[in-house]
């Protein structure tokens, strides 16, 4: 192993084989579509544990969920940014619900306000108490940008917990990723709501995508003992 990908190993911790195997086992059960919720009023129960994921339109949410699923169409994936107004929320197994946020700006209008994100997913994320964290999506390729940072306040302010997991890792040389997770970490550093672990991964590759599936068995199985 090269000095350079030691030190990428650093930054991204691997979960021990129990925690991966625990999520290679949750992902391979039956998930299904259930509802899309326009207002907070058609929410489904918050019976189970619910995550999240958040982004920029257009950074790759629903082709994340689709692959961490093994399905090519469970998320609808569009190349309209902006497409998704709804809140989308997926049952896998009885045991956890993720849930597609509508996605933020877009880079044509990167200076769209953060008010233009609906009135809808704020106040989902501040109100609902059965949500167990929020993986923030940021293009590896452009890391954070000011519209990321001001979303960022709003889970800071509403305490949210939310990780932030960089996409497109395939588009990124590797060269680069060292120093975009280095520069992600610092900007996360002191922002209370933000878990400091980072996650890489690559939809399309593959890469990061047991680990994240581990990430999320493990929330399932903490809600579960709570």
């Amino acid at each position: 192993m090269d000095t350079e990908t030691k030190a990428l190993s650093n930054e991204q911790q691997t979960p021990d084989k129990d925690k991966l195997e625990a999520g290679r086992l949750l992902f391979a059960r039956e998930c299904s579509f259930v509802m899309g919720a326009v207002d907070l009023q058609h929410l489904p129960p918050a019976d189970l544990p619910e995550v999240a994921f958040a982004g920029r339109s257009n950074v790759g949410k629903s082709t994340l969920l689709n692959a961490l699923t093994n399905r090519k169409s469970l998320a609808r994936a569009s190349n309209t940014p902006g497409r998704t107004r709804e809140l989308n929320f997926f049952n896998l197994d009885d045991r956890l619900m993720l849930v597609d946020l509508p996605g933020y700006g877009y880079a044509r209008t990167s200076r769209v306000s953060v008010q233009k994100w609906t009135k809808l997913t704020k106040a989902y994320l501040k109100g609902r108490a059965s949500l167990a964290r929020c993986f923030l999506l940021i293009d590896g390729r452009h890391g954070i940008k000011p519209i990321d940072l001001a979303i960022m306040d709003e889970f800071d302010e509403a305490a949210v917990v939310y990780q932030i997991v960089l996409t497109k890792a395939d588009k990124v040389k590797q060269v680069d990723r060292q120093a975009l997770l280095e520069k992600t970490k610092k900007t996360i550093a002191k922002r209370p709501a933000a878990h400091p672990d980072l996650l890489l991964v690559s939809s399309n590759k593959g890469d990061g995508i047991a680990e994240l599936r581990a990430q999320i068995a493990t929330l399932a199985i903490t809600a579960e003992k709570t």
